[in-house]
């Protein structure tokens, strides 16, 4: 099953915001923490 060009652009608004929030982290060790969360979001979104 697919989705629609909103569901996609909402996803990726999702991401982008997502790498947004990574990038203003300033203690390098919370940046990796929410990096691998995103990573792991992502993954998940594969397997379903």
């Amino acid at each position: 099953m697919g989705m629609t060009d909103s569901q996609f652009k909402a996803f990726i608004r999702f991401v982008l915001d997502s790498l947004q929030e990574v990038k203003k982290e300033k203690d390098p060790a919370a940046r990796e923490e929410r990096l691998n969360k995103v990573i792991d979001n992502l993954q998940k979104a594969l397997e379903d």
